[in-house]
C-alpha cells in the first residue's frame, strides 16, 4: 500500500475548506475558525473536527456534508470522517484577523 504525503494533503484540505461558506456568513468557515482539527492518516483516512456557530445553526445538516464531499475529492484522501462538535464551544475569538476585518470585528 502506498503511504501519502499527509502534510502536503492536509494543506490540500485547508486550500480546499477556505470555499466552504456558513450561508450566513460572508467569511469562509476555516477563517471562521468552525475547523478545529484536520488529521490525515499515511492511508489517506481523513478525520476533521469541526464546530458550527450555534448548535441550532441552519447548517447544521449541509455544512459537514459539503466539508466532507468536497474533501473526499482531493487526490490522496480515501474517506473523509467528519466529527461535529460543540466543546470547546466556536466564539467570534476563534476567527482569524481577516475574518473579524471582513465583519468589521478587528
Amino acid at each position: 500500500m502506498n503511504e501519502i504525503d499527509t502534510k502536503a494533503v492536509e494543506e490540500k484540505i485547508v486550500e480546499t475548506l477556505k470555499t466552504v461558506y456558513d450561508p450566513e456568513i460572508p467569511v469562509n468557515i476555516y477563517e471562521l475558525g468552525l475547523i478545529y482539527n484536520v488529521q490525515v492518516q499515511p492511508d489517506g483516512e481523513t478525520n476533521i473536527k469541526m464546530t458550527l456557530t450555534a448548535p441550532n445553526c441552519p447548517a447544521a445538516q449541509s455544512l459537514p456534508q459539503e466539508v466532507q464531499r468536497k474533501t473526499e475529492l482531493i487526490e490522496g484522501v480515501k474517506a473523509a470522517n467528519v466529527e461535529v462538535v460543540f466543546d470547546p464551544p466556536w466564539t467570534p475569538e476563534k476567527m482569524n484577523d481577516s475574518a473579524k476585518l471582513i465583519l468589521n470585528i478587528l
